[in-house]
């Protein structure tokens, strides 16, 4: 097993479990991290990137097991009904992004480069802060208020995150206050949203590329993915907390300000 790409692994898996939860975009750091350690090799493959993030999501399975579990015997009746009328909200959700985002993956993938992440990264930065600035009505405070029709809403916008750099996570979170959602609950659901679309997308590449792996990468991927998983738990543990008392402001300048730094780095090296 290479030492120095186990080394990159701890590094992108820190990355993946701070940038995939806070609406700050994972692409923009993966595109600078990837700079700064001249990204090379297994940790550079589409099979790493994609599956390393089955270890962010195991961590919200973890976190939020009893509450995305329709069968959990210490749930009443009408609190499995609950659940269950929560995962069909969720797969609602998914499938403008299911849908649309498998017509346009090919169009999309053109668009990776850092022109596009700084530009995506200071528009949505800006998007955040207007949001927050302007008055807004709470009408969705707890997830058996939202309807249907909201979570389709939220799945409409979570189709913008096929664009790099505009986070998937940030696009959610964003189009849930749009349509009346509270800070938590859209922190929460944005969460829930990434389950099937970030297991399916890893198990895509899985079958695609997975069964030709070597032990030794297998090896730095299980790494890569226990860190993200780790790292994860603490990231969306802050950002629970954070939005009880705090907008999503801090977000929005952290964008703008790495959007130019995007720009910067390119510009000069």
């Amino acid at each position: 097993m290479n030492f120095i790409e186990v080394i990159k692994s701890i590094i992108l898996g820190i990355v993946e479990g701070i940038t995939e939860w806070l609406p700050i975009s994972s692409t923009g750091h993966m595109i600078l991290v990837n700079e700064l350690i001249r990204n090379t090799g297994f940790t550079a493959s589409d099979l790493y990137l994609y599956v390393i993030q089955l270890g962010a999501i195991l961590a919200v399975v973890t976190l939020y097991f009893r509450k995305l579990n329709p069968f959990s015997p210490s749930k009443t009746k009408s609190e499995k009904s609950d659940t269950w009328q929560m995962w069909f909200k969720v797969v609602i959700a998914c499938l403008p992004a299911a849908v649309i985002g498998l017509l346009l993956d090919p169009i999309m993938e053109k668009l990776e480069n850092w022109e596009v992440v700084s530009a995506t990264l200071i528009i949505y930065g800006i998007a955040f802060i207007i949001l927050e600035n302007r008055p807004r009505k709470t009408l969705v405070r707890d997830m058996n208020g939202m309807t249907y029709k909201t979570a389709l809403l939220i799945g409409m916008f979570q189709v913008l995150s096929i664009i790099p750099g505009t986070s998937r996570s940030g696009s959610t979170i964003l189009g849930a206050m749009i349509v009346g959602c509270s800070r938590e609950i859209a922190a929460e659901f944005s969460f829930f949203l990434a389950i099937p679309v970030m297991f399916g997308v890893s198990l895509l590449k899985i079958l695609k590329y997975g069964l030709v792996m070597s032990g030794g990468d297998a090896a730095v991927l299980l790494i890569g993915m226990a860190v993200a998983y780790a790292v994860s738990m603490l990231a969306i543990k802050f950002l629970v907390n954070f939005v009880k008392s705090h907008d999503f402001k801090p977000f929005g300048v952290y964008r703008i300000i790495l959007g130019l730094v995007v720009i910067a780095y390119f510009l000069v090296f």
